[in-house]
């Protein structure tokens, strides 16, 4: 499947904004399960400077720079990608072993996957939430299964309901309210997951939504999407990096790679925090509002 997204960001501020430095994450990865035909980042007003560089994890990033007053900023991304349904892949090693491969010993090899399993600013481990996750983990389930039992659990014990959480909607809150939206059940996961001892990952894309039957595909309808990476080291390729198997409690769906072929992944971190679409600082300025824009649409639909 080739999918075309559009992702604008507009910010509106006043008084002006004199000076702004961001970094934006809006370029899709490159995966087993997908590849970038074209990318293109339009920013108004033009930067005074731009780079592009890989993360720590991977990811591609891009800073800017805008040197001169502005009362507004916009950042559109356009990108294209074809994906491809995940391989179907076997996992038994229990969700035991696979804490236990996290335990430091003398002469262990280092896996990168490790720092995945402590917590993080906004996926902290906490009591609450290894009380809720253990009920998925009994003694000698795979880590795999307990995985998707917990997803499943989520997926039907809690309400998604839009801007009912904020942005910095602690996991806790959004656990205590049982309602959220996908950035809320990712970040409850993941802290459920390295809760049991296990490596979790937020990754931060897009979900290809289908319009009503006889309904036109809404233009900037859509949103960015969140799901839930677990580190499994007996899935192929593991200890080089291919160890990630993806969950979406929001959809209840799993897969090798990506949940499914009409999912774009654009970027993994430990949390929202991570990767999140544009942030930065800026002088100047007081009031600003924001406004987000996104489609994703076959490109068998345009052509």
């Amino acid at each position: 499947m080739e999918l075309r997204i559009t992702h604008e960001t507009r910010y509106d501020y006043a008084p002006a904004v004199e000076t702004a430095q961001h970094i934006a994450y809006l370029e899709p990865s490159d995966t087993d399960c997908q590849s970038v035909l074209s990318h293109r980042l339009q920013i108004e007003p033009e930067p005074s400077q731009q780079n592009f560089a890989a993360d720590i994890y991977g990811n591609q990033r891009c800073f800017f720079a805008l040197l001169t007053p502005h009362t507004c900023l916009r950042v559109i991304a356009h990108s294209v990608v074809r994906t491809q349904a995940p391989q179907p892949v076997q996992s038994q090693i229990s969700w035991e072993a696979v804490r236990e491969s996290f335990r430091y010993h003398l002469g262990a090899d280092w896996n990168a996957a490790t720092e995945f399993s402590f917590a993080s600013m906004l996926a902290p481990v906490h009591d609450e939430f290894t009380t809720y996750a253990r009920s998925s983990f009994a003694p000698g389930v795979s880590a795999l299964a307990a995985a998707r039992d917990l997803m499943t659990r989520i997926h039907t014990e809690f309400t998604y309901a839009s801007q009912s959480t904020a942005v910095n909607t602690p996991a806790l809150e959004a656990f205590h309210q049982r309602q959220g939206v996908c950035q809320d059940f990712a970040h409850i996961m993941i802290a459920c997951l390295r809760g049991m001892g296990l490596a979790a990952r937020y990754v931060s894309g897009y979900l290809l939504t289908q319009p009503p039957p006889g309904q036109p595909r809404l233009i900037g309808s859509d949103a960015s999407h969140a799901w839930v990476s677990v580190y499994l080291p007996d899935l192929p390729g593991a200890m080089q990096g291919r160890g990630w198997y993806d969950l979406d409690p929001t959809n209840n769906r799993d897969g090798w790679g990506t949940p499914g072929e009409d999912y774009v992944t654009v970027a993994t971190g430990r949390d929202f925090a991570d990767i999140s679409p544009i942030r930065g600082v800026i002088h100047g300025g007081g009031q600003h509002t924001l406004s987000v824009a996104v489609t994703v649409e076959p490109l068998a639909e345009i052509r």
